[in-house]
């Protein structure tokens, strides 16, 4: 392995090892044997090889940012990107840029804006996370509700299949399948990503902000509805609550918030300055009509900012009241949010459990997080259980279990509860078709056979 890549580009001190145990979902831990960071494809081709040759399974992993227990090895090596981060090309004509797979996301933006351009997904942990792991998992992110997710803006993709066969897939826009669709969301099981052709989009003429203030989790909830129903399609719609909201006035990145508010949605409107304008009217007018007693526009660039802080900083900040979060990633119909939030609280309170709401609201992707001390055995135990009984909540109103965070090691005991043997078999032959060894990322996204208990 030594060999294979630079001085000094593979980790084998156990000591060391510790800091790659988890990913940001801290329940899902594992050591690998080895981690190497290769610094370019033809590093990484020569990995893979070696390690398909050797018969040794490896998990790719980017910033480790993931809350899906994705990129965590039991074993076997852990092979990093995040060496790997140059931007190759951007094409303002095309529209295009072609980055490697360690590149933060944040700087695919701050490459393209002077451009005119910008890459529309935007995950919480964009500063920190990468773009091959974002791909990887399909992330969205707040921005998603209109622009869509990963999988909307991947134009192209070169893989390293596991047996280290360099493979480019497009759309299937010449005829034949869409097979970067395929690869977008396999959290790493049919190859590893080393090459990514993304599309980009024109910078917004103008943005329109504002924040409304319930004294009413459920009203906040209808208040999406709403919005809707009045014909308005926000580019980000997110809800807060009273939980969290505590806990980011506290940090760094208050944004002067009543403390004494049960629940807050962020709205935010683009295109012209006459349609976003109008846009906010209709949403203004819908919030209040469920009971808003405040809505706060954001005036500058700078308020705008302060107020998206808080709601993207909100998971960091949560290290404040506990060591740990679980954090549930299930997307639901929108129209059964105002009860399915309150429920959300009464699963909390049965198991002893604080829990701090902030989601994707627009789309119905919840991300209830219950605060533990993976120490504690009997609250890890809690924990696992509240998590289990939202999930099938969520799965009953006519939900599914990931919008945006992946399947990895947390949810493969849940697969059973959206697809039936006959769909699972079907994408386990799909992985059998790039990985006859089962070398790639062993024991995420899909359940043994026979083990789709839920």
């Amino acid at each position: 392995m030594q060999a294979a890549v630079h001085p000094g580009a593979v980790i084998a001190d156990p000591d060391r090892l510790v800091a790659y145990e988890a990913d940001a979902l801290t329940t899902s831990r594992g050591l690998p044997d080895a981690a190497v960071f290769p610094s370019d494809r033809d590093e990484l081709i020569r990995v893979i090889r070696l390690l398909h040759e050797a018969r040794v399974p490896f998990v790719a992993r980017g910033a480790g940012t993931g809350l899906a227990g994705g990129a965590v090895a039991q074993g076997g090596v852990l092979i990093c990107t995040t060496r790997m981060h140059r931007i190759l090309e951007v094409d303002p004509q095309g529209q295009t840029a072609l980055v490697e797979p360690g590149t933060l996301t944040d700087e695919i933006n701050a490459a393209t804006e002077g451009h005119g351009l910008r890459y529309l997904p935007d995950p919480a942990s964009a500063a920190a996370c990468t773009i091959g792991g974002n791909v990887a998992t399909n992330s969205g992110g707040p921005h998603c509700l209109k622009h869509g997710v990963t999988t909307d803006h991947v134009a192209a993709l070169e893989v390293i299949l596991p047996d280290g066969t360099p493979l480019v897939v497009g759309r299937g826009e010449d005829g034949g399948l869409d097979l970067a669709g395929i690869f977008t969301g396999s959290e790493g099981t049919l190859g590893v990503i080393s090459r990514i052709r993304l599309n980009l989009a024109p910078v917004a003429t103008a943005v329109r902000t504002f924040l409304a203030l319930f004294d009413s989790v459920a009203d906040a909830g209808k208040a999406v509805g709403r919005i809707f129903d009045a014909g308005v399609v926000p580019v980000a719609l997110e809800l807060v609550d009273r939980e969290t909201i505590a806990v980011v006035e506290a940090s760094i990145f208050a944004a002067g918030l009543p403390l004494d508010t049960e629940a807050a949605l962020v709205v935010e409107c683009e295109g012209d300055p006459e349609e976003a304008a109008e846009d906010l009217e209709e949403a203004e007018k819908a919030v209040l009509a469920c009971g808003a007693r405040e809505v706060r526009h954001a005036h500058s660039d700078e308020e705008r900012l302060a107020i998206w802080q808080a709601r993207k900083k909100a998971y960091g900040a949560l290290g404040r009241l506990a060591p740990d979060v679980f954090v549930q990633d299930a997307a639901v119909p929108r129209s059964t949010l105002p009860d399915l939030l309150p429920r959300f609280a009464e699963i909390a309170r049965r198991h002893d459990l604080r829990l701090a709401n902030f989601f994707h609201a627009g789309d119905g992707n919840v991300h209830p997080n219950l605060l533990f001390d993976r120490r504690d055995t009997d609250q890890v135990a809690r924990v696992q259980k509240a998590g289990a009984e939202i999930m099938a909540l969520c799965v009953n109103v006519g939900g599914t279990i990931t919008g945006e965070h992946g399947v990895g090691a947390d949810k493969v005991r849940h697969m059973g509860l959206v697809f039936g043997a006959e769909e699972l078999s079907i994408m386990r032959a799909m992985r059998n078709a790039t990985d006859r060894l089962s070398l790639a990322n062993p024991g995420k996204l899909l359940p043994e056979e026979g083990g789709e208990a839920t």
